[in-house]
């Protein structure tokens, strides 16, 4: 199957520039290709080539023109051709099982971290995955029969994303059976809501969060719960947070930039007021996804606005 295919479905569906394409293949959870510019463009080309799509340009008074892409009748028999071709068996492709098949030469410390690694990897997968279903992006939605399709399409990526969640789970049950336990109350936190609004208030942990995967379980225990703010203790934190060498801040801080989530910090005035991360503080209390505080009620009060 080639992008091309993909493209005269959405064309069949509706009429689109080749920024609208783009941002149907990055919003798809089963249309797999990474919709840069020149792949789109460079398809669409050989598609006019072919007489399967046509375009119009449209002029804009307060924005630069756009090219609007519409299929023809030659690319609607184009594409029929290629739906009731035989279909290709489907490809599985996991790097992961790669990793895993070699990976006794780890310790038992460095297994368990890989795996938990994954597995907050697909809890993530498989919250957006029920969030894309729930907003229902990019759906024609032009029948019941049609509704039903992309319903089952949805239901299909949600369950492989529940069965590797259950199969990873498994296998670290059965590699570390007592870690397993241990590890499972390793973050203590509340849900407050206020105000008809959620936060996530992470009141202590087993061990100081000190990486990108300390972040993800974070993401995914406010997904879990459907909260997209966090408000996160100084006691929890490790001290190389606080060191900006050790990129152990930027690359959390970017986890939750990445994930959608504001995240706050409580911190005393004694730590935020010192040298390099006094500058990085005043730095990123000027955006809207990550800052730190003195008291929990400013904090709260931010997290909620």
């Amino acid at each position: 199957m080639s992008i091309q295919s993909a493209i005269l479905g959405i064309l069949s569906w509706k009429s689109s520039t080749g920024y609208e394409l783009k941002k149907i293949f990055e919003d798809s959870s089963f249309m797999h290709w990474s919709g840069n510019n020149n792949q789109i463009y460079k398809a669409l080309m050989n598609l006019e080539n072919d007489d399967f799509v046509t375009n119009e340009v449209v002029h804009q008074d307060n924005s630069p023109s756009k090219k609007i892409y519409t299929i023809t009748e030659e690319g609607r028999n184009e594409l029929k051709k290629w739906l009731v071709s035989s279909p290709e068996a489907p490809e599985i492709k996991k790097t992961f099982l790669v990793q895993l098949a070699w990976s006794d030469m780890l310790s038992d410390q460095e297994l368990s971290k890989a795996l938990s690694t994954y597995e907050n990897e697909i809890k993530l997968q498989l919250i957006m995955q029920k969030e894309k279903h729930r907003r229902a992006l990019h759906s024609p939605n032009r029948s019941a029969r049609e509704n039903l399709i992309w319903e089952m399409i949805s239901e299909n990526m949600i369950s492989t994303y529940h069965n590797e969640l259950n199969w990873v789970r498994e296998t670290r049950l059965k590699l570390f059976e007592n870690k397993v336990m241990e590890e499972k109350d390793n973050m203590k936190y509340h849900v407050r809501e206020k105000e008809n609004k959620k936060y996530i208030e992470l009141i202590s942990t087993t061990e100081p969060l000190s990486t990108e995967n300390d972040a993800l379980d974070l993401i995914a225990i406010c997904w879990e719960h459907e909260a997209n703010a966090l408000m996160v203790h100084y006691a929890t934190i490790s001290a190389d947070f606080f060191k900006l060498k050790t990129k152990v801040a930027g690359n959390m801080i970017q986890k939750f930039i990445n994930y959608g989530i504001k995240a706050a910090v409580i911190i005393p005035p004694e730590t935020i007021q010192k040298g390099r991360f006094k500058e990085m503080a005043m730095e990123t209390n000027k955006g809207n996804h990550f800052r730190l505080y003195e008291s929990i009620e400013e904090a709260e009060t931010w997290l909620l606005k």
